[in-house]
């Protein structure tokens, strides 16, 4: 029976908040066909297989789509994979480095889905979204809230790929990060906290704390 590892990504420093995040550490226990029916089954915003752990090659499930690369399952990944070096999603390496509890992945903003990115004239109008603005189903909304620190409030709204508001998006956090270009401080959803940072070559690094709630074996969905 597969064994599941149930992660919270992105926490702030309490330990509270994060992005809930589906590990299957070995992931030949779920055959490739199959795992587009267990990540729509556990609906969280994603779920990683990993294929190979030393290596680091992982693929990633929305309940409605394979990603070539997200972040909170590549930092939660690294964190859970303690040791590893490097992360191989379909997209690319990224490599991995450590600052205490703090996990970085190193990215390339044009990795994973195309978020549209809406600068906001205050975290409150942040708040008082209901959901997406009309007329736009991939897209995080975002507002300074200390410009000066680097302080931001966003929400991110990836209804196009299942998911009707995301909690913490490490994926928009790297082109978040590009487009001020320096690095900044992401306070997002509930609770959840992102760092994000120039690194070289125009990659991002993005990081954060995170935390497991469970492991627990996993009854495979019946086949269709």
């Amino acid at each position: 029976m597969p064994r599941l590892h149930l992660l919270r990504v992105f926490c702030a420093d309490d330990g509270s908040g994060g992005n809930p995040l589906g590990v299957f550490l070995d992931g030949s226990e779920v055959a490739p066909e199959r795992r587009q029916a267990v990540a729509y089954d556990l609906a969280l915003s994603e779920v990683v297989f990993v294929d190979d752990p030393e290596r680091g090659e992982i693929r990633i499930f929305t309940p409605t789509d394979e990603l070539d690369f997200a972040g909170h399952p590549a930092v939660g990944t690294a964190w859970l994979l303690d040791g590893v070096e490097a992360l191989r999603p379909p997209a690319g390496d990224t490599a991995v480095s450590r600052e205490g509890e703090v996990v970085y992945v190193a990215a390339r903003p044009e990795w994973g889905p195309p978020y549209e990115l809406m600068q906001a004239g205050s975290p409150a109008e942040v708040e008082a979204l209901d959901g997406p603005p009309e007329g736009h189903d991939l897209i995080a909304v975002w507002a300074w809230i200390d410009e000066p620190a680097g302080t931001m409030r966003a929400r991110a709204f990836p209804v196009r790929i299942g998911i009707a508001e995301d909690e913490a998006t490490g994926s928009a956090a790297t082109k978040l990060c590009a487009l001020a270009g320096r690095a900044i401080d992401i306070r997002q959803g509930r609770g959840s906290r992102i760092l994000a940072r120039p690194g070289a070559d125009g990659l991002v690094e993005i990081g954060g704390r995170s935390t497991i709630d469970d492991v627990r074996d996993y009854t495979l969905p019946r086949e269709s």
